[in-house]
């Protein structure tokens, strides 16, 4: 899970060494120019490119303390926008702004949702959270889901569970 956010030039000199590598997708947050830069370098590569507007870690009182003068919602909004104008191939948001993005990027574009979190399941440093079902009903086109899975006891029992409720959605 790599992700680059850098001045304009090491996000391009990074993308282009990632392309030599071979990779598929890339993560890059959602700065106008950094978002630029890497859909620059990586023109006629197979790279896909990830923007990711807004932590799920962050919640409106984080968003404030790094400066930002708009709610988490409103920035996310703002960043979606920016990624589909700049050529980003998919958007990652928390699941609570899945379907306002979804409205923004339209059917096709995937939206990708961490922060996803089982119906009882903690939701440690992740602020902005939903359940597998509730994330795909929001407009969802793809669920990360990490610690449920890694930190469960019987990890594939976890992911058949997840598994089972999005099959449900």
């Amino acid at each position: 899970d790599m992700k680059l956010l850098d001045i304009d030039n090491t996000v391009a000199k990074a993308v282009e060494n990632i392309v030599g590598m071979g990779m598929t997708m890339l993560t890059i947050h959602a700065y106008p120019k950094a978002m630029r830069a890497a859909v620059e370098a990586a023109r006629g590569s197979p790279l896909c490119l990830l923007a990711v507007t807004v932590l799920t870690s962050m919640d409106e009182q984080d968003v404030i303390d790094a400066g930002y003068e708009y709610d988490p919602h409103t920035l996310v909004l703002r960043r979606a926008e920016q990624a589909l104008r700049e050529g980003m191939g998919r958007i990652v948001c928390s699941p609570a702004e899945a379907a306002a993005v979804r409205k923004v990027v339209g059917p096709d574009m995937a939206v990708v949702t961490p922060g996803i979190r089982p119906p009882g399941a903690a939701h440690g440093d992740q602020k902005r959270v939903m359940t597998p079902a509730d994330a795909l009903a929001a407009g969802a086109s793809h669920l990360v889901v990490a610690r449920p899975i890694v930190g469960a006891v019987d990890r594939l029992a976890a992911a058949r569970s997840i598994l089972a409720e999005m099959a449900t959605a």
